[in-house]
């Protein structure tokens, strides 16, 4: 009933949002007391822009089109857009309210809020892509790098459904500028569908050239690039317990592995004490077979962009292409897989992991391995 609760949205022909059963989930009871700048929400606080927001959504005749599956990631996706402004509203010197950072907060909250109550994965990932961005229709038509943007936001995400949650965000709201930001959400429908990138993930000519172009000012997604590239590192990516020891092993029996977790022990230190000399011991190791030009395996939680970000940098460095195989596991199943470990690691730390875990995707690496296990 929790999760059946979010993942299936007011149906016809009352369209009902079950208001009082929401207010049930603690991070929405949050949502309340959350003030907001009156300037662009002078309706008053979070939960009730939120409440907005959805009434809006379901009225809308483009929502109610789509088919079940796309209804019910917009439909939670605007019940979540907001969901970190509790943890990232503060009042500014001036006495303006601001949220600074919440759509990528939110991404995260969202992230493991639907992972611990066992929502499907692709529709949970879609729901995360459309937080992270929601903001973006209101914009993107005014950047310089607005071809750059869209064709990012289309790999985590689908544009068609972005503007759907971005139009009911601003039409479930009262403020002064909405008509323009309406016309820009729509000059962004427009822009995404000259792009390619509308209802599907922007094309490239190859993997190479969608690595290069992320990496990379002032080229064109459209122009080849040539691969060069000499080697392979795997990066192993997920939650302790997930099994990636297990799928690394089954993949890859034949390749060299460089794993944090071997390297704790040699070093002897813990999982929930400083892990900078573990890192920087496997960031050597790493560089020793990219000189050598080899393809190994990298095997760590490498669970954000933040920590992924050095060691692929380092591939893109030495020319080796990066392949990222991400294991995701159930909470119980992870719970217990841990538990079953010989290096076990303390659940109050795979709670905090939890809490800054962002899901590769295509803009990081030339391939992803999805292994749901």
């Amino acid at each position: 009933m929790t999760l059946s609760l979010l993942t299936e949205p007011p149906r016809p022909p009352a369209f009902r949002v079950p208001w009082d059963e929401l207010q049930t989930f603690e991070w929405v009871r949050a949502l309340e007391p959350c003030p907001q700048d009156p300037i662009h929400h002078a309706e008053g606080n979070v939960w009730i822009h939120t409440r907005m927001v959805l009434e809006t959504l379901v009225a809308m005749p483009a929502w109610r089109a789509l088919s079940a599956d796309d209804q019910a990631a917009v439909w939670l996706a605007c019940l979540l857009h907001d969901v970190a402004k509790p943890f990232t509203t503060k009042e500014e010197p001036d006495g303006r309210i601001t949220a600074k950072g919440h759509s990528r907060a939110g991404e995260m909250l969202a992230r493991r809020l639907l992972w611990e109550l066992g929502a499907p994965f692709s529709l949970r990932e879609m729901v995360c892509g459309l937080i992270r961005h929601h903001q973006i229709p209101f914009y993107l038509i005014e950047r310089d790098d607005a071809q750059r943007l869209a064709a990012e936001l289309s790999l985590v995400c689908r544009a068609d459904l972005l503007a759907l949650v971005a139009e009911a965000d601003i039409r479930g709201r009262v403020c002064q500028d909405m008509q323009r930001i309406v016309d820009n959400i729509e000059l962004f429908r427009a822009f995404c569908a000259e792009e390619g990138c509308f209802d599907k993930p922007r094309a490239f000519p190859s993997d190479h050239t969608r690595v290069v172009y992320f990496r990379s000012e002032g080229r064109s997604p459209d122009v080849p690039v040539h691969d060069d590239t000499r080697s392979e590192m795997i990066m192993m990516c997920g939650l302790p317990g997930a099994g990636k020891d297990t799928c690394a092993r089954e993949r890859f029996p034949d390749l060299p592995v460089v794993s944090l977790d071997e390297l704790r022990s040699e070093l002897e230190i813990d999982p929930d004490e400083n892990q900078g000399a573990v890192v920087q011991a496997g960031k050597e190791r790493v560089r020793d077979h990219l000189r050598r030009g080899e393809r190994f395996v990298y095997n760590a939680t490498n669970l954000n962009r933040q920590r992924r970000g050095p060691l692929l940098s380092l591939a893109a460095d030495y020319g080796a292409r990066v392949r990222i195989v991400y294991v995701e596991a159930p909470r119980g199943a992870l719970l217990a897989g841990n538990r079953a470990r010989a290096a076990r690691v303390p659940e109050a730390v795979i709670r905090r992991m939890s809490e800054r875990w962002e899901v590769p995707s295509l803009l990081e690496a030339h391939a992803l391995d999805v292994v749901l296990r």
